[in-house]
Protein backbone atom coordinates (compact mmCIF):
# COMPACT_ATOMS: atom_id res chain seq x y z
CA UNK A 1 0.00 0.00 0.00
CA UNK A 2 2.77 2.42 0.98
CA UNK A 3 4.78 1.64 -2.18
CA UNK A 4 1.70 2.14 -4.36
CA UNK A 5 1.00 5.49 -2.67
CA UNK A 6 4.63 6.52 -3.09
CA UNK A 7 4.54 5.73 -6.82
CA UNK A 8 1.28 7.64 -7.20
CA UNK A 9 2.72 10.69 -5.44
CA UNK A 10 6.11 10.49 -7.20
CA UNK A 11 5.37 8.78 -10.56
CA UNK A 12 8.88 9.28 -11.95
CA UNK A 13 10.07 6.51 -9.61
CA UNK A 14 8.00 3.99 -11.59
CA UNK A 15 10.37 4.37 -14.54
CA UNK A 16 13.44 2.12 -14.59
CA UNK A 17 15.94 4.46 -16.24
CA UNK A 18 15.14 7.29 -13.86
CA UNK A 19 15.52 4.99 -10.83
CA UNK A 20 19.02 3.92 -11.95
CA UNK A 21 20.05 7.53 -12.50
CA UNK A 22 18.41 8.78 -9.30
CA UNK A 23 19.97 6.19 -6.98
CA UNK A 24 23.40 6.81 -8.50
CA UNK A 25 23.01 10.53 -7.85
CA UNK A 26 22.02 9.84 -4.21
CA UNK A 27 25.60 8.80 -3.44
CA UNK A 28 27.44 11.17 -5.76
CA UNK A 29 25.75 14.36 -4.61
CA UNK A 30 26.74 13.75 -0.98
CA UNK A 31 30.35 13.66 -2.14
CA UNK A 32 29.85 16.80 -4.21
CA UNK A 33 28.57 18.75 -1.20
CA UNK A 34 31.34 17.39 1.01
CA UNK A 35 33.92 18.68 -1.47
CA UNK A 36 32.17 22.04 -1.87
CA UNK A 37 32.05 22.56 1.91
CA UNK A 38 35.65 21.44 2.41
CA UNK A 39 36.93 23.60 -0.45
CA UNK A 40 35.26 26.78 0.79
CA UNK A 41 36.35 26.35 4.39
CA UNK A 42 39.87 25.25 3.38
CA UNK A 43 40.33 28.42 1.32
CA UNK A 44 38.88 30.69 4.01
CA UNK A 45 41.03 29.08 6.72
CA UNK A 46 44.16 29.54 4.55
CA UNK A 47 43.48 33.12 3.44
CA UNK A 48 40.97 34.71 5.87
CA UNK A 49 39.92 36.81 2.88
CA UNK A 50 36.38 37.39 1.63
CA UNK A 51 37.78 38.72 -1.63
CA UNK A 52 39.90 35.61 -2.33
CA UNK A 53 36.91 33.42 -1.48
CA UNK A 54 34.88 35.43 -3.98
CA UNK A 55 37.69 35.06 -6.54
CA UNK A 56 37.56 31.28 -6.06
CA UNK A 57 33.84 31.31 -6.91
CA UNK A 58 34.53 33.51 -9.92
CA UNK A 59 37.23 31.11 -11.14
CA UNK A 60 35.01 28.06 -10.69
CA UNK A 61 31.95 29.51 -12.40
CA UNK A 62 33.73 31.75 -14.93
CA UNK A 63 33.85 29.05 -17.65
CA UNK A 64 30.08 28.58 -17.28
CA UNK A 65 29.66 32.31 -17.80
CA UNK A 66 31.67 32.43 -21.03
CA UNK A 67 31.09 29.00 -22.57
CA UNK A 68 27.56 27.86 -21.60
CA UNK A 69 25.92 29.01 -24.83
CA UNK A 70 28.52 27.19 -26.92
CA UNK A 71 28.04 24.06 -24.79
CA UNK A 72 24.31 24.13 -25.59
CA UNK A 73 24.98 23.74 -29.33
CA UNK A 74 27.35 20.85 -28.59
CA UNK A 75 24.71 19.14 -26.42
CA UNK A 76 22.07 19.38 -29.17
CA UNK A 77 24.45 17.70 -31.62
CA UNK A 78 25.73 14.68 -29.66
CA UNK A 79 24.29 11.84 -27.48
CA UNK A 80 23.78 13.19 -23.99
CA UNK A 81 24.51 9.93 -22.17
CA UNK A 82 28.05 9.75 -23.62
CA UNK A 83 28.71 13.36 -22.70
CA UNK A 84 27.64 12.75 -19.09
CA UNK A 85 29.88 9.68 -18.75
CA UNK A 86 32.81 11.81 -19.93
CA UNK A 87 32.05 14.65 -17.50
CA UNK A 88 31.56 12.32 -14.51
CA UNK A 89 34.93 10.63 -15.08
CA UNK A 90 36.58 14.05 -15.40
CA UNK A 91 35.01 15.28 -12.15
CA UNK A 92 36.17 12.12 -10.38
CA UNK A 93 39.78 12.69 -11.45
CA UNK A 94 39.65 16.34 -10.36
CA UNK A 95 38.55 15.30 -6.85
CA UNK A 96 41.33 12.71 -6.55
CA UNK A 97 43.99 15.26 -7.58
CA UNK A 98 42.74 17.70 -4.94
CA UNK A 99 42.84 14.96 -2.28
CA UNK A 100 46.44 14.05 -3.18
CA UNK A 101 47.52 17.71 -2.97
CA UNK A 102 45.97 18.15 0.48
CA UNK A 103 47.45 14.87 1.78
CA UNK A 104 50.89 15.84 0.48
CA UNK A 105 50.84 18.94 2.70
CA UNK A 106 51.81 21.21 -0.18
CA UNK A 107 48.38 22.52 -1.19
CA UNK A 108 48.19 26.28 -1.78
CA UNK A 109 45.43 28.71 -2.64
CA UNK A 110 46.61 28.75 -6.25
CA UNK A 111 46.36 24.95 -6.52
CA UNK A 112 42.75 25.10 -5.38
CA UNK A 113 42.07 28.02 -7.72
CA UNK A 114 43.44 26.23 -10.81
CA UNK A 115 41.51 23.05 -10.01
CA UNK A 116 38.39 25.15 -9.50
CA UNK A 117 38.81 26.54 -13.02
CA UNK A 118 39.11 22.98 -14.39
CA UNK A 119 36.01 22.01 -12.41
CA UNK A 120 34.23 24.96 -13.99
CA UNK A 121 35.13 23.86 -17.52
CA UNK A 122 33.72 20.37 -16.92
CA UNK A 123 30.58 21.69 -15.20
CA UNK A 124 29.94 23.99 -18.16
CA UNK A 125 29.19 20.88 -20.18
CA UNK A 126 27.93 18.63 -17.36
CA UNK A 127 25.17 20.80 -15.86
CA UNK A 128 23.09 21.56 -18.98
CA UNK A 129 23.68 18.05 -20.37
CA UNK A 130 22.23 16.44 -17.24
CA UNK A 131 19.27 18.82 -17.37
CA UNK A 132 18.66 18.08 -21.06
CA UNK A 133 19.02 14.33 -20.41
CA UNK A 134 16.03 14.27 -18.02
CA UNK A 135 13.29 13.96 -20.72
CA UNK A 136 15.06 10.83 -22.01
CA UNK A 137 14.68 9.19 -18.58
CA UNK A 138 10.96 9.80 -17.99
CA UNK A 139 7.78 10.35 -19.95
CA UNK A 140 6.85 13.99 -20.49
CA UNK A 141 3.89 13.77 -18.11
CA UNK A 142 6.27 12.81 -15.25
CA UNK A 143 8.87 15.49 -15.95
CA UNK A 144 7.88 17.75 -13.03
CA UNK A 145 8.01 14.76 -10.69
CA UNK A 146 11.50 13.84 -11.92
CA UNK A 147 12.80 17.40 -11.54
CA UNK A 148 11.38 17.63 -8.03
CA UNK A 149 12.86 14.28 -6.98
CA UNK A 150 16.22 15.30 -8.42
CA UNK A 151 16.06 18.47 -6.36
CA UNK A 152 15.07 16.42 -3.30
CA UNK A 153 18.19 14.25 -3.38
CA UNK A 154 20.30 17.32 -4.16
CA UNK A 155 19.08 18.84 -0.93
CA UNK A 156 19.32 15.66 1.13
CA UNK A 157 22.96 15.70 0.08
CA UNK A 158 23.04 19.37 0.99
CA UNK A 159 22.05 18.40 4.54
CA UNK A 160 24.24 15.32 4.93
CA UNK A 161 27.33 16.53 3.06
CA UNK A 162 28.08 19.69 5.09
CA UNK A 163 27.27 17.93 8.38
CA UNK A 164 29.70 15.08 7.59
CA UNK A 165 32.26 17.61 6.35
CA UNK A 166 32.15 19.55 9.61
CA UNK A 167 32.79 16.41 11.66
CA UNK A 168 35.45 14.90 9.38
CA UNK A 169 37.36 18.14 8.74
CA UNK A 170 37.68 18.76 12.48
CA UNK A 171 39.32 15.35 12.98
CA UNK A 172 41.01 14.48 9.68
CA UNK A 173 41.26 17.64 7.58
CA UNK A 174 39.97 18.20 4.05
CA UNK A 175 41.84 15.40 2.22
CA UNK A 176 39.45 12.50 3.00
CA UNK A 177 36.46 14.59 1.90
CA UNK A 178 37.93 15.19 -1.56
CA UNK A 179 38.85 11.50 -1.82
CA UNK A 180 35.32 10.38 -0.87
CA UNK A 181 33.89 12.69 -3.53
CA UNK A 182 36.09 10.97 -6.12
CA UNK A 183 34.84 7.54 -5.01
CA UNK A 184 31.21 8.74 -5.04
CA UNK A 185 31.22 9.17 -8.84
CA UNK A 186 31.58 5.42 -9.37
CA UNK A 187 27.85 4.59 -8.69
CA UNK A 188 26.79 7.29 -11.16
CA UNK A 189 29.06 5.98 -13.89
CA UNK A 190 27.77 2.43 -13.32
CA UNK A 191 24.14 3.63 -13.41
CA UNK A 192 24.73 5.43 -16.72
CA UNK A 193 25.99 2.22 -18.34
CA UNK A 194 22.85 0.40 -17.10
CA UNK A 195 20.47 3.01 -18.55
CA UNK A 196 18.96 2.12 -21.94
CA UNK A 197 17.23 5.02 -23.67
CA UNK A 198 15.93 5.91 -27.11
CA UNK A 199 17.30 9.42 -27.45
CA UNK A 200 15.84 11.86 -29.98
CA UNK A 201 17.69 11.99 -33.27
CA UNK A 202 20.63 14.35 -33.26
CA UNK A 203 20.90 17.02 -35.94
CA UNK A 204 22.90 15.75 -38.92
CA UNK A 205 23.30 19.00 -40.86
CA UNK A 206 24.88 21.68 -38.69
CA UNK A 207 24.79 25.42 -39.10
CA UNK A 208 27.48 27.71 -37.80
CA UNK A 209 27.73 27.66 -34.01
CA UNK A 210 26.89 31.35 -33.58
CA UNK A 211 23.84 30.97 -35.82
CA UNK A 212 22.56 28.10 -33.68
CA UNK A 213 23.19 30.09 -30.49
CA UNK A 214 21.19 33.02 -31.86
CA UNK A 215 18.39 30.69 -32.91
CA UNK A 216 18.22 29.35 -29.34
CA UNK A 217 18.13 32.85 -27.83
CA UNK A 218 15.41 33.90 -30.29
CA UNK A 219 13.42 30.79 -29.37
CA UNK A 220 13.54 31.82 -25.69
CA UNK A 221 12.73 35.47 -26.40
CA UNK A 222 9.60 34.52 -28.35
CA UNK A 223 8.26 32.36 -25.50
CA UNK A 224 6.87 34.37 -22.53
CA UNK A 225 7.24 31.47 -20.02
CA UNK A 226 10.86 30.82 -21.04
CA UNK A 227 11.67 34.53 -21.03
CA UNK A 228 10.28 35.05 -17.51
CA UNK A 229 12.11 31.99 -16.18
CA UNK A 230 15.45 33.09 -17.63
CA UNK A 231 15.18 36.70 -16.44
CA UNK A 232 14.22 35.75 -12.89
CA UNK A 233 16.94 33.09 -12.76
CA UNK A 234 19.51 35.66 -13.92
CA UNK A 235 18.56 37.86 -10.96
CA UNK A 236 18.49 35.10 -8.34
CA UNK A 237 21.57 33.38 -9.78
CA UNK A 238 23.57 36.61 -9.58
CA UNK A 239 22.51 38.12 -6.25
CA UNK A 240 21.03 35.29 -4.16
CA UNK A 241 22.93 32.13 -5.10
CA UNK A 242 26.19 33.25 -3.49
CA UNK A 243 25.99 30.88 -0.53
CA UNK A 244 29.54 29.64 -1.21
CA UNK A 245 30.77 33.14 -0.26
CA UNK A 246 28.08 34.54 2.03
CA UNK A 247 27.49 31.53 4.30
CA UNK A 248 31.05 30.91 5.60
CA UNK A 249 31.53 34.65 6.13
CA UNK A 250 28.17 35.05 7.87
CA UNK A 251 28.96 32.06 10.12
CA UNK A 252 32.42 33.35 11.00
CA UNK A 253 31.81 37.11 11.31
CA UNK A 254 28.15 37.66 12.20
CA UNK A 255 27.61 34.50 14.29
CA UNK A 256 31.21 34.01 15.53
CA UNK A 257 31.07 30.31 14.63
CA UNK A 258 33.66 27.87 13.31
CA UNK A 259 33.35 25.08 10.77
CA UNK A 260 30.63 23.33 12.82
CA UNK A 261 28.39 26.41 12.73
CA UNK A 262 29.04 26.82 9.02
CA UNK A 263 28.10 23.20 8.34
CA UNK A 264 24.99 23.60 10.50
CA UNK A 265 23.80 26.56 8.42
CA UNK A 266 24.31 24.67 5.16
CA UNK A 267 22.47 21.66 6.57
CA UNK A 268 19.59 23.89 7.70
CA UNK A 269 19.35 25.36 4.20
CA UNK A 270 19.36 21.85 2.77
CA UNK A 271 16.60 20.73 5.16
CA UNK A 272 14.30 23.53 4.05
CA UNK A 273 15.15 22.87 0.42
CA UNK A 274 14.43 19.16 0.83
CA UNK A 275 10.91 19.84 2.13
CA UNK A 276 10.30 22.23 -0.76
CA UNK A 277 11.62 19.73 -3.31
CA UNK A 278 9.37 16.93 -2.04
CA UNK A 279 6.41 19.28 -2.25
CA UNK A 280 7.21 20.23 -5.84
CA UNK A 281 7.85 16.59 -6.81
CA UNK A 282 4.30 15.73 -5.75
CA UNK A 283 2.95 18.36 -8.18
CA UNK A 284 3.43 16.00 -11.11
CA UNK A 285 0.63 17.39 -13.28
CA UNK A 286 0.00 20.74 -14.89
CA UNK A 287 2.24 23.58 -15.98
CA UNK A 288 4.17 25.62 -13.39
CA UNK A 289 2.55 28.96 -12.51
CA UNK A 290 4.24 32.29 -13.18
CA UNK A 291 2.99 33.62 -9.84
CA UNK A 292 4.86 30.82 -8.00
CA UNK A 293 8.01 31.51 -10.01
CA UNK A 294 8.19 35.25 -9.32
CA UNK A 295 6.61 35.12 -5.85
CA UNK A 296 9.13 32.61 -4.50
CA UNK A 297 12.01 34.62 -6.02
CA UNK A 298 10.85 37.78 -4.24
CA UNK A 299 10.36 36.01 -0.89
CA UNK A 300 13.90 34.58 -1.01
CA UNK A 301 15.26 38.07 -1.67
CA UNK A 302 13.28 39.54 1.24
CA UNK A 303 14.43 36.78 3.61
CA UNK A 304 18.08 37.56 2.85
CA UNK A 305 17.49 41.09 4.06
CA UNK A 306 16.09 39.76 7.35
CA UNK A 307 19.39 37.97 8.14
CA UNK A 308 21.32 41.19 8.80
CA UNK A 309 20.25 41.77 12.45
CA UNK A 310 20.48 38.06 13.41
CA UNK A 311 23.48 37.07 15.56
CA UNK A 312 22.21 33.84 17.18
CA UNK A 313 22.94 30.50 15.50
CA UNK A 314 19.55 28.77 16.11
CA UNK A 315 17.57 31.75 14.77
CA UNK A 316 19.92 32.06 11.80
CA UNK A 317 19.52 28.33 11.08
CA UNK A 318 15.71 28.62 11.06
CA UNK A 319 15.93 31.57 8.66
CA UNK A 320 18.33 29.69 6.39
CA UNK A 321 15.92 26.73 6.37
CA UNK A 322 13.03 28.98 5.25
CA UNK A 323 15.30 30.52 2.62
CA UNK A 324 16.13 27.02 1.41
CA UNK A 325 12.42 26.14 1.16
CA UNK A 326 11.46 29.12 -1.01
CA UNK A 327 14.70 28.99 -2.99
CA UNK A 328 14.02 25.41 -4.10
CA UNK A 329 10.42 26.31 -4.96
CA UNK A 330 11.80 28.97 -7.25
CA UNK A 331 14.55 26.82 -8.80
CA UNK A 332 12.39 23.77 -9.52
CA UNK A 333 9.60 25.98 -10.89
CA UNK A 334 12.07 27.72 -13.20
CA UNK A 335 13.56 24.40 -14.31
CA UNK A 336 10.14 22.81 -14.91
CA UNK A 337 8.95 25.88 -16.81
CA UNK A 338 11.89 25.65 -19.19
CA UNK A 339 11.76 21.86 -19.64
CA UNK A 340 8.00 21.66 -20.27
CA UNK A 341 7.94 24.61 -22.67
CA UNK A 342 10.94 23.51 -24.77
CA UNK A 343 11.01 21.26 -27.84
CA UNK A 344 13.72 18.57 -28.10
CA UNK A 345 15.34 20.38 -31.03
CA UNK A 346 16.29 23.32 -28.78
CA UNK A 347 16.59 21.55 -25.41
CA UNK A 348 20.38 21.63 -25.14
CA UNK A 349 20.57 25.32 -26.02
CA UNK A 350 17.68 26.29 -23.75
CA UNK A 351 19.10 24.38 -20.78
CA UNK A 352 22.54 25.87 -21.43
CA UNK A 353 20.94 29.31 -21.07
CA UNK A 354 19.35 28.06 -17.83
CA UNK A 355 22.80 26.93 -16.62
CA UNK A 356 24.27 30.28 -17.60
CA UNK A 357 21.57 32.11 -15.64
CA UNK A 358 21.90 29.72 -12.68
CA UNK A 359 25.70 29.32 -12.50
CA UNK A 360 27.29 31.49 -15.19
CA UNK A 361 26.50 34.75 -13.41
CA UNK A 362 28.00 33.41 -10.16
CA UNK A 363 31.44 35.02 -10.81
CA UNK A 364 29.78 38.45 -10.94
CA UNK A 365 27.66 37.69 -7.89
CA UNK A 366 30.59 36.22 -5.93
CA UNK A 367 32.80 39.22 -6.58
CA UNK A 368 29.91 41.60 -5.84
CA UNK A 369 29.07 39.87 -2.55
CA UNK A 370 32.70 39.33 -1.55
CA UNK A 371 33.67 42.95 -2.20
CA UNK A 372 30.73 44.39 -0.25
CA UNK A 373 31.20 42.00 2.66
CA UNK A 374 34.90 42.84 2.77
CA UNK A 375 34.08 46.55 3.15
CA UNK A 376 30.78 46.58 5.05
CA UNK A 377 30.70 43.24 6.86
CA UNK A 378 28.87 39.97 6.32
CA UNK A 379 25.41 41.04 7.50
CA UNK A 380 25.27 44.23 5.44
CA UNK A 381 26.60 42.44 2.37
CA UNK A 382 23.79 39.86 2.53
CA UNK A 383 21.21 42.62 3.07
CA UNK A 384 22.39 44.52 -0.02
CA UNK A 385 22.35 41.35 -2.16
CA UNK A 386 18.76 40.66 -1.06
CA UNK A 387 17.67 44.26 -1.69
CA UNK A 388 19.10 44.37 -5.22
CA UNK A 389 17.54 41.00 -6.05
CA UNK A 390 14.13 42.00 -4.66
CA UNK A 391 14.09 45.27 -6.59
CA UNK A 392 14.94 43.56 -9.90
CA UNK A 393 12.29 40.86 -9.36
CA UNK A 394 9.72 43.61 -8.75
CA UNK A 395 10.72 45.21 -12.06
CA UNK A 396 10.20 41.86 -13.83
CA UNK A 397 6.76 41.53 -12.21
CA UNK A 398 5.79 45.05 -13.29
CA UNK A 399 7.04 44.44 -16.85
CA UNK A 400 5.10 41.14 -17.03
CA UNK A 401 1.88 42.76 -15.81
CA UNK A 402 2.24 45.67 -18.24
CA UNK A 403 2.84 43.36 -21.23
CA UNK A 404 -0.08 41.13 -20.26
CA UNK A 405 -2.37 44.14 -19.96
CA UNK A 406 -1.12 45.51 -23.30
CA UNK A 407 -1.87 42.19 -25.03
CA UNK A 408 -5.40 42.14 -23.53
CA UNK A 409 -6.07 45.70 -24.71
CA UNK A 410 -4.73 45.05 -28.21
CA UNK A 411 -6.56 41.74 -28.36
Amino acid sequence: MMIAKLKKTYPALTQRNFRYYWFGQCVSLIGTWMQATAQQWLVYSMTKSALLLGLLGAAQFGPVMFLSLFAGVFIDRYPKKRLIIFTQISLMLQAFILAILVWSGHVTYWHVLILAVLLGFVNTLDQPTRQAFMPELVERKDLRSAIGLNSAIFNVARMIGPALSAVLMTKYGAGPLFFFNGISFIPVIISLFLIKTNPPETIKVHKKVLVEILEGLKYIRQSPPLRSAVLSMLVVGTFVMNFNVTTPLFAAEALKQGVNGYGFLLSATGAGSFVGALLVASWAKGNPKLSLLLGSAFIVSALLMLLEPIHILPLAAVTFAIIGFFNILFMTTANSTMQINTSDQFRGRVMSVYSFAFLGTTPIGNLFAGSIMQKLGAGMGILICGAVSGLLILLIVINTVVKKHSLQVNG
